[in-house]
């Protein structure tokens, strides 16, 4: 049951009640106290209980026969009054129930997206570390100075010696690291090798050994295609 069903039974059942205790209930507590029933009941109670509830028109009708027609003038105009009163009070209590269920529907609604927006911000916020120096390495790779292009290829070098640790491959060196790889298990070996090879030429030549922006591009792609086998990185 969805909250426009529930409020639509709560609102007849409110209705109903107020229906009873205002035409029902209160008739035949009136008739009651009186010590007098409907037409048809004896006027005492205790030898003819009452055991259905007295309408207003069975208490119209006791005033006209038993009472004079002052009495049921102002019974009828108390009454017309009440009837009044009640509708009012009714109305005004409904329209209270429609607002407040209206701002309890508006205020979830703007908790969901609320809710959404900070998910979402979470989702953005929450980038793993080894995309982040991946996104670094990238930066550095795409700028205009040779240097951060060499220390691109240098910084991608250590996240693939990293990658081959959290893939359980044993070595002292990462040469030695690759020479127990298993091509079925590493498809882009081949690629991880010329990237390595080309990191040992800039670090031990150092300025000795020229780079272009297109090759440093190059040799970074090539370790980009072995951390993705991996999902090393997106």
């Amino acid at each position: 049951m969805n909250e426009a069903e529930a409020f639509g039974g709560g609102f007849l059942w409110a209705v109903q009640s107020a229906g009873d205790i205002a035409f029902r209930w209160i008739p035949a507590a009136v008739s009651v106290l009186s010590g007098h029933g409907p037409e048809g009941v004896s006027a005492n109670p205790i030898a003819t209980p009452i055991t259905e509830p007295v309408t207003p028109a069975d208490l119209a009708y006791f005033l006209q026969t038993t009472g004079n027609p002052s009495t049921l003038d102002s019974f009828t105009i108390a009454w017309e009054t009440y009837v009044a009163i009640s509708v009012l009070v009714s109305l005004l209590l409904a329209a209270a129930i429609i607002y407040c269920v209206m701002r309890i529907l508006q205020i979830r609604y703007t908790e969901k997206l609320r809710f959404r927006a900070s998910e979402e911000s979470v989702l953005i916020k929450d980038v793993p570390k080894t995309q982040l120096r991946w996104n670094r390495i990238l930066e550095q790779v795409h700028s205009d100075t040779e240097q951060n292009w060499r220390l691109a290829i240098l910084e991608a070098d250590i996240m693939l010696n990293e990658l081959l640790d959290l893939q359980g491959y044993k070595g002292e060196t990462m040469a030695d690291k690759m020479k127990n790889v298993e091509r079925g298990e590493f498809k882009t070996i081949d690629l991880a090798w010329e990237g390595h090879k080309v990191r040992n030429q800039i670090a031990h030549q150092g300025a000795m050994h020229t780079l272009s922006s297109r090759e440093a591009q190059r040799v970074v792609g090539l370790f980009a295609q072995v951390f993705r086998e991996f999902r090393f990185i997106d």
